[in-house]
């Protein structure tokens, strides 16, 4: 494993996955600008009730000058709130997943990154922080500074949280895998990306496998990885029968998604 720790003063540590040459940028490494713009996007289905205060805080963000909703087919109020709390938004007319919502606004802010300036970082936020969205403002500086290409909330516990970490084991014991590295957060949905690292990871894996998938194509092609405290709170899945669906499909998802990866990394003689 490759571990970048920077100075004695920052306790962040960013992985590369072993035996892959780090990625050098088109400028030879050079850090951004720290002026350079940040595009929130938050993909959102039915959260009418939530999304005008993750919106409102996800606007306190330093650098954010672009907050984009995709709603993804919500049969709520949610584009409609979401726009008048100041977003601009996108819909899909049905619900097509949270994979195809991340690749939507990445592709409508790029639409709106100006071609004499560097491409907008990309920040992904779920819909329902709501007033803590604020709070993954520290995913920011590592991508922003250059020392990582993707940066990874870790939250504190949830109350009401369910699941006996099946789930989180199996994505963890992949991303160990082929890095050496153990993350704490390879489920969270809450990162800040570069451009080029998020199109190297495209097409994003589908379902609840787009975390796990990104984080996996990143790290094989040699792009730094950092896991990064933030104090966020949203709703968990809990102990009941719809808590346990979702976990399953989880599972299901993440499993297929590294599966698809170890063919790709694996591929099959042939005679």
């Amino acid at each position: 494993m490759d571990v970048d720790t920077g100075s004695n003063r920052d306790p962040l540590r960013v992985v590369r996955a072993r035996g892959v040459s780090a990625r050098v940028t088109g400028d030879g490494g050079a850090a951004p600008a720290r002026s350079q713009r940040v595009a929130a996007i938050i993909p959102a289905k039915d959260e009418s009730e939530r999304i005008a205060a993750t919106i409102r805080s996800a606007r306190s963000i330093p650098n954010v000058d672009l907050v984009l909703v995709v709603d993804d087919g919500s049969e709520d109020d949610t584009q409609h709130v979401a726009r008048a709390a100041g977003a601009v938004v996108v819909r899909h007319s049905h619900n097509r997943g949270k994979a195809s919502a991340m690749e939507t606004g990445a592709a409508v802010a790029a639409m709106r990154d100006a071609a004499d300036q560097p491409p907008r970082l990309l920040l992904f936020i779920d819909a329902d922080l709501a007033d803590t969205a604020v709070n993954t403002a520290p995913l920011v500086p590592p991508v922003l500074a250059g020392k990582a290409d993707l940066a990874v909330a870790v939250l504190p516990p949830q109350a009401g949280a369910g699941g006996h970490g099946i789930v989180l084991g199996l994505a963890r014991k992949a991303i160990q895998g082929v890095s050496g590295w153990t993350p704490k957060a390879p489920l969270s949905g809450q990162r800040c990306i570069t451009r080029e690292a998020f199109e190297a990871a495209t097409p994003l894996a589908r379902g609840w496998g787009v975390e796990t998938g990104m984080t996996l194509d990143l790290l094989e092609q040699g792009f730094g990885v950092v896991e990064v405290p933030c104090d966020l709170r949203h709703r968990a899945s809990g102990s009941d029968l719809r808590g346990y669906l979702h976990r399953a499909a989880q599972y299901r998802d993440i499993a297929y998604a590294i599966a698809v990866r170890r063919v790709r990394r694996y591929p099959a003689e042939r005679p």
